[in-house]
């Protein structure tokens, strides 16, 4: 009898007293009940449930030094039999108590996979045990103490030591420390590589099991790679750490000469102590818009790029490339510098030099006998000078809290673009017009160029300044659809476009 498209599910009833779901399906105005579906299709159900049962495989630990004592811990809480291979078989209280202790050759026997848990230059003892690890899975998890330490890669000396094993490389990027406390973050990527496909893919398994993602790399000629990740310190940083390092540098002699020095030989006034507050505050909101404008600039070069050639399919240049590349850090070190501005800012007024100040002109007032009128031009600028720095700086930190990783994978791309482009201009406008209208008066003052150097403030408008002419530029419409057209794969010159692209790639082979 066949069941129709009409079903109901009835409510739950209490049968021999437990909570029992009924179904029903009408068929031709007669009913089954589901509980004699259900009875002859338990073994299908079942089927579709995981094999908790099954036990996983035994793993072999060369080395019980900090990372292999926590990896081993690690995996027998996740459900490995682990055997440590030592050169030392006495059971120590720092070995995880459900861990069995063997020799080498012993534990090597015991298992399919061997981790190698100790340095290269202790790999000499693996050469009488090429025959017992022939055809096993070998993982290499070393590092070294620098780059390029070696001609080859620790994995592939591992491997042509013991040339039937079949070697792999992988959780060289990851701490004992991290195995240790548990606080492992489940986007941590472990590298795997080699060139057993089967292998991998049973290193990946223990990866995964572990509550970290692995990612494939490909072949064994990948470990280097992956063996100089750990040793790379902060290598997307290092161009705008050393830029802003430079430029900060450059403006703090900057501000030393014409705030300081120049003070004091022609106005006999002794102003270092200029350099413990009031140059910082300068400097910083200087470097924060100069860097601000220094994210957005290779975006518009890229763009006058893809116009004068007339397509997207040519490389940038490599020096355009690697700008690009380093824009999130640029910002983020630009957010740091607005932060600084602000907090100088708000503790200014706890200065005995601001106090002083104050005091000087309320007692020049009052022995005068006079008051001062409110100049209502200059509490308009004041205001909007404040206010423009405050929403500026809103948006600033809008804008860098998006680009963070965690922000920024729960934000669709169309979301994302928005708020790193749109936001980000805007951005730029706010904080340029916030130093604009601080000192825009003071462009044609001839006191405000000591030395004929202009204020600092006047060098950090040119590159924002630049960046926003050329982009209202290219936001015409007679600019913006070719440009667009271009992005979405259109060519003035098609031909052109694949010679060059065949000289590139010859030239690459």
């Amino acid at each position: 009898m066949a069941i129709t498209k009409d079903c109901a599910l009835l409510p739950a009833r209490k049968i021999n007293g437990g909570p029992r779901v009924m179904a029903t399906y009408y068929t031709d105005r007669k009913c089954i009940s589901a509980t004699e579906k259900i009875n002859t299709n338990s073994s299908n159900m079942m089927a579709l449930a995981p094999n908790t049962s099954k036990k996983r495989e035994t793993v072999c630990i060369f080395g019980t030094g900090d990372f292999g004592r926590a990896l081993g811990h690690k995996m027998i809480q996740c459900g490995y039999p682990v055997v440590y291979g030592s050169r030392s078989t006495q059971i120590s209280n720092l070995i995880p108590k459900d861990a069995e202790v063997l020799s080498h050759a012993e534990a090597a026997q015991k298992a399919a996979i061997i981790i190698i848990a100790i340095q290269r230059q202790h790999y000499n003892f693996l050469t009488p045990l090429a025959e017992i690890l022939r055809g096993k899975v070998v993982v290499d998890i070393s590092n070294n103490l620098k780059l390029n330490q070696y001609p080859e890669s620790n994995a592939e000396y591992l491997a042509q030591l013991l040339p039937g094993a079949r070697v792999v490389k992988s959780f060289n990027t990851v701490s004992a420390w991290a195995l240790q406390s548990g606080a492992l973050d489940a986007s941590r990527q472990v590298f795997v590589c080699g060139d057993d496909m089967e292998a991998k893919q049973m290193v990946m398994n223990i990866v995964r099991a572990l509550g970290l993602t692995p990612l494939d790399q490909g072949s064994l000629l990948a470990a280097q790679e992956i063996e100089n990740y750990p040793l790379q310190l902060f290598p997307m940083w290092k161009f705008p750490f050393f830029l802003s390092l430079g430029l900060t540098a450059f403006f703090f002699f900057y501000c030393l000469a014409l705030d300081v020095i120049y003070t004091y030989i022609y106005e006999n006034s002794n102003f270092s102590f200029f350099i413990a507050f009031t140059i910082p505050n300068r400097i910083c909101p200087v470097m924060a818009l100069i860097l601000l404008g220094l994210v957005y600039l290779p975006g518009v070069l890229a763009a006058i790029i893809q116009l004068y050639r007339g397509t997207k399919y040519r490389r940038f240049p490599d020096w355009l490339d690697k700008w690009m590349l380093c824009r999130k850090q640029l910002g983020l070190i630009a957010l740091a510098f607005a932060s600084l501005h602000a907090v100088f800012t708000l503790a200014s007024p706890l200065r005995s030099f601001v106090k002083w100040r104050t005091s000087k002109t309320i007692i020049s007032q009052a022995l005068n006998n006079k008051t001062e009128p409110l100049d209502t031009t200059n509490a308009w600028l004041s205001d909007s000078y404040l206010a423009l720095g405050v929403i500026g700086f809103f948006f600033f930190v809008l804008v860098g809290i998006t680009s963070l990783p965690s922000v920024s994978n729960s934000v669709n791309w169309r979301e994302f673009r928005f708020v790193q482009s749109k936001l980000g201009y805007l951005t730029l406008i706010l904080c340029t017009a916030h130093t604009l209208v601080y000192g825009g008066k003071w462009f044609l003052s001839p006191s405000a160029y000591k030395w004929y150097l202009p204020n600092i403030y006047m060098l950090s408008l040119v590159v924002p300044c630049a960046v926003l002419v050329v982009k209202f530029v290219l936001i015409f419409p007679c600019v913006d659809k070719p440009l667009t057209q271009i992005r979405q794969g259109w060519e003035r010159n098609p031909k052109s476009s694949e010679q060059s692209n065949h000289i590139i790639n010859k030239s690459a082979v």
